[in-house]
């Protein structure tokens, strides 16, 4: 019996330890604070509402300090009655209180720094998937204790696990997060918000957890005081930047890990400098000359691509971009070395992309300034997301899952609608100037576009503001998102990412039957096309007349098909066939998987005979080419008449071909070309055949090939 009730008091001990352990990653609730008892008036909760959405609004309506009642009463008079139909009710009004108590918190330049401010929004997405007084239980859960105390230990793998464990309750989903974080612009962007969420959540079975999102803000606000610090008076006098120009990364200035820039055989260390308009590289360490500029604004032809480089000019590491523009004799090459893998050149791949694809995007849709400015924001502030995700959780960007919205629109399958539809919404902010919309209401932001990205920016200290100051103050400003609404750029990426599953479904197809040998790929090349290998068999075997009679029977139906006309339907007729052919297959084969094709593997070969087995394809292969060249040559000897005899000849020939193009019906001249091709080798004209196609060789290996003189190139390159 004693040992039973020691037992419960070590279990109970236990658990007041976990819970307390628990409170560490917990920050108090607004109704839990004696100062806010004794300084916010009692209100009534809604009835309508979950107790964790009446918890979120209490602390939206202390923020934009109006009553409860009043907001609703805002909400029940402006919106439009599609958004307040009982089933949506407590979702569009937690929205729309939701996102005007950001709208206020925002105009503080160290909101990321506020602790409460994160904890807010996080708690606005819990409480949206849970918002009204039937998701009571959902949003109750989010109190649980921890059933499994004997599991729990204080000794984890990291301080993120052991942390997510211990308040493993409070998630949220790819919905609730795509709806409220875009209404922040630094911490989502509408286009790239479910990739935003797929790399947060992609360690816990998508659902994303405080403490991960917390760790992820609390990056972002290092991101952005470290970008503050780039805006120093040596930095900017020594690159001499525009008016407009801001810096958004610089890479170099450690010795342990250079930024060498090669130029033909040449290379020399510098720092790399990325603005929002160009790329700056000053050579030297420590003491730095005068930078180099490389455009990204200007339409120039410029290419950006990853390229392999090395020392004199060899092409041994993978880790280096290429810029290349009509400006510029030879391309440059900036090189990120690094030990292991690529990272750090695929991070500066992607972010000078970025700015390259948002000045192209500027430049097709016929952005004016503002709009241009506001493009080019947005992309700025995809750019600080990024390095925040990468900073803080060590990823990078992959294909169809890049944090960067104008990059995303080039990768993705009807990525030019996502950018038209982005247009639409840009082109609007010539008539956002002085008009004022309730916030979240689309009978105002229909019509209203305002440059979120711009005051966002502004707001955070990262550009000095003049006429998006006025805008800012005067007008209730949000993200991409509507009270009850899906703003039209989510319907664009929706629609386009409906299309990735295919294409990724496509390519995985096409990685399977990628097999490996010149000789096993020409054996899958043959068996692919054999029904047309076999045609081709067949009319062979015709042409040569050894079964007369099979030839006589073709000859004499093709001939008439070409008299009659019916020629020119064979190629309607053979389409036909194969739609037909397709359909048919699409009936009895439904639901059946395509069966493999068997293809008779050859024999394994080395290395070394893979070598040799190349070589001589390649050799084959350079023949042909110097076969090709050589008729080409005789042909311009013959235009040129180096041989006059023969020039005369086929002078006469052509004008006769002429005339006959002229006034012989085309169907004639079909059929005499098709008898004299099909019948040379039938037994009453194999003699003559043989005997003018060696007329023909003879004369042909008569006439001599127009000369050809080699020079060797100007080499200049610079060193």
């Amino acid at each position: 019996m004693d040992l039973k009730m020691e037992n419960e008091k070590s279990k109970k001990k236990k658990k007041n330890g976990l819970l307390a352990f628990k409170s560490l990653f917990s920050f108090k609730s607004e109704l839990g604070s004696d100062d806010d008892a004794a300084t916010t008036p009692p209100y009534q909760p809604l009835p309508f509402l979950s107790p964790l959405a009446n918890s979120v609004l209490s602390r939206c309506s202390k923020i934009l300090q109006v009553q409860i009642e009043e907001l609703q009463h805002q909400f029940d008079s402006d919106l439009l009655d599609d958004v307040k139909q009982p089933l949506v009710y407590a979702r569009n009004f937690l929205e729309f209180c939701s996102f005007q108590a950001l709208q206020v918190e925002t105009i503080r330049p160290d909101y990321l720094s506020d602790k409460d401010f994160r904890r807010l929004m996080f708690d606005m997405m819990l409480a949206w998937e849970a918002p009204g007084v039937g998701n009571q239980e959902t949003a109750a859960s989010d109190e649980r204790e921890v059933e499994d105390e004997d599991s729990w230990s204080l000794f984890y793998s990291d301080s993120t696990n052991m942390a997510v464990q211990v308040d493993d309750k409070k998630t949220v989903g790819a919905d609730s997060f795509s709806r409220i974080a875009p209404a922040c612009a630094i911490v989502a962007d509408i286009i790239t918000v479910h990739n935003l969420f797929d790399v947060l959540a992609s360690s816990s079975g998508q659902r994303l957890h405080f403490l991960i999102y917390d760790k992820y803000l609390r990056s972002l606000e290092k991101v952005i005081k470290a970008v503050q610090n780039f805006s120093g008076p040596q930095m900017v006098s020594n690159l001499s930047l525009a008016e407009e120009e801001i810096i958004l990364e610089v890479d170099g200035t450690v010795p342990t890990q250079p930024v060498l820039k090669h130029i033909g055989i040449a290379a020399w260390p510098g720092r790399l400098t990325l603005t929002n308009y160009a790329l700056y590289f000053e050579s030297g360490m420590g003491l730095y000359d005068k930078a180099v500029r490389y455009d990204l604004a200007s339409d120039l032809k410029q290419i950006i691509k990853p390229e392999l480089t090395g020392p004199l000019g060899a092409r041994l590491f993978d880790k280096a971009v290429m810029y290349k523009s009509s400006s510029m004799v030879d391309p440059a090459y900036f090189e990120f070395p690094e030990f292991k893998g690529s990272s750090r050149r695929d991070y500066w791949l992607d972010i000078c992309l970025e700015i390259f694809h948002a000045h192209n995007f500027a430049r097709k849709y016929n952005l004016k300034e503002g709009q241009q400015s506001e493009a080019l924001a947005r992309a700025v502030l995809g750019i600080y997301r990024y390095r925040a995700v990468r900073e803080a959780f060590k990823v990078s960007s992959s294909n169809y899952k890049t944090l960067l919205c104008f990059n995303l629109a080039e990768s993705l399958p009807r990525g030019d609608a996502i950018l038209e539809t982005l247009s639409s919404r840009l082109i609007l902010l010539n008539s956002a100037g002085n008009q004022c919309g309730l916030l979240g209401s689309p009978s105002a932001t229909r019509q209203v576009v305002h440059p979120v990205s711009r005051v966002s920016l502004c707001r955070l200290g990262i550009i000095s503001c003049k006429e998006v100051d006025i805008i800012g103050e005067a007008t209730s400003l949000v993200g991409d998102v509507f009270v009850g609404e899906v703003n039209p750029l989510e319907n664009a990426v929706k629609q386009s990412m409906k299309n990735i599953g295919r294409a990724e479904a496509a390519q995985a197809t096409v990685d399977q039957v990628k097999v490996e040998g010149i000789d096993t790929n020409l054996a899958v090349m043959k068996e692919l096309l054999f029904p047309l290998l076999g045609s081709i068999n067949r009319l062979q075997l015709l042409a040569s007349w050894k079964d007369p009679w099979k030839s006589m029977l073709f000859v004499v139906f093709v001939s008439y098909a070409i008299i009659r006309g019916w020629i020119k339907y064979a190629l309607p007729a053979l389409l036909v066939v194969l739609a037909v052919i397709m359909l048919w297959r699409r009936i009895i084969g439904k639901g059946r998987p395509l069966e493999p094709l068997k293809i008779i593997a050859p024999p394994p070969k080395n290395a070394v005979e893979q070598l040799l087995l190349l070589q001589e394809a390649i050799s084959q292969l350079e023949a042909l080419i110097q076969s090709g060249n050589i008729i080409l040559l005789k042909v311009r000897a013959l235009i040129f008449a180096v041989l006059p005899q023969a020039t005369d000849r086929i002078g006469l020939l052509l004008v006769i071909m002429a005339f006959a193009f002229a006034f012989v019906p085309l169907k004639y001249l079909i059929l005499l070309a098709f008898l004299e091709s099909f019948t040379s080798n039938m037994p009453l004209r194999r003699i003559s055949s043989e005997r003018d196609l060696r007329r023909f060789r003879e004369w042909w290996i008569r006439i001599p090939a127009a000369p050809v003189q080699l020079t060797k190139p100007d080499d200049k390159k610079t060193r």
